[in-house]
């Protein structure tokens, strides 16, 4: 019942005509807000209370302050906050890939619309996510495929011409004009969208 009150704030939802329950309190309007204001911080606490419940170690497990969303040095690079960023994803989108529907867990990836360098305050938001196979993740990073406005693919001519490349035009060129699956909840924000259109990808030539 606690989650349905919260689903009454969320435009997503109530914006399809459903209503939700109507006992959402003045906690859970200061909740709704203050995670979509900050979405780092509202990681790091989620986080947190997972280390408590026993349900995460404790290795991103660090305050704002100190780097949730930020590269931290170790033996290995990592992006604290990226679990958090994953696993918002794969339960928006039902744990499928938005463009094929693929939906092995080992080879989906939750991808960044506006690049994970360009901007500190967007790295944990999932509205500038999308849940895409292994391969569809590689290709919107590189600026080879986005989406339209409109929330369907956009190949790039130059992998659309590649006639002689068998598995790119059944792996890429065969989705440009299709609408993604859409998430129930976070849906993909559009100028994080244009962002993407305008600054990472290669372009109609």
């Amino acid at each position: 019942m606690k989650l349905v009150n919260i689903a009454s704030l969320d435009p997503d939802i109530t914006d399809t005509g459903r209503k939700g329950l109507s006992g959402a309190s003045k906690i859970d309007r200061e909740m709704w807000d203050e995670m979509h204001g900050d979405w780092v911080r509202f990681a790091a606490d989620s986080h947190r209370a997972e280390v408590e419940f026993g349900l995460q170690t404790d290795e991103e497990s660090v305050s704002p302050e100190l780097g949730y969303g930020e590269d931290r040095l170790g033996e290995r690079k990592i992006r604290v906050g990226q679990s958090f960023f994953r696993n918002t994803l794969l339960s928006a989108y039902d744990g499928r890939c938005c463009v094929t529907g693929l939906s092995n867990p080992h080879l989906l990836e939750a991808s960044h619309i506006v690049p994970w360098q360009e901007d500190r305050d967007v790295r944990l938001n999932p509205r500038n996510g999308l849940l895409l196979s292994a391969l569809h993740h590689k290709a919107f990073d590189a600026g080879l495929m986005s989406v339209e406005e409109d929330f369907t693919v956009l190949v790039c001519t130059s992998v659309r011409e590649r006639v002689e490349d068998p598995f790119l035009a059944t792996a890429l060129s065969a989705y440009h004009g299709r609408s993604i699956q859409l998430p129930e909840k976070f849906r993909p924000a559009q100028d994080f969208l244009a962002h993407h259109r305008h600054r990472v990808f290669q372009g109609r030539h």
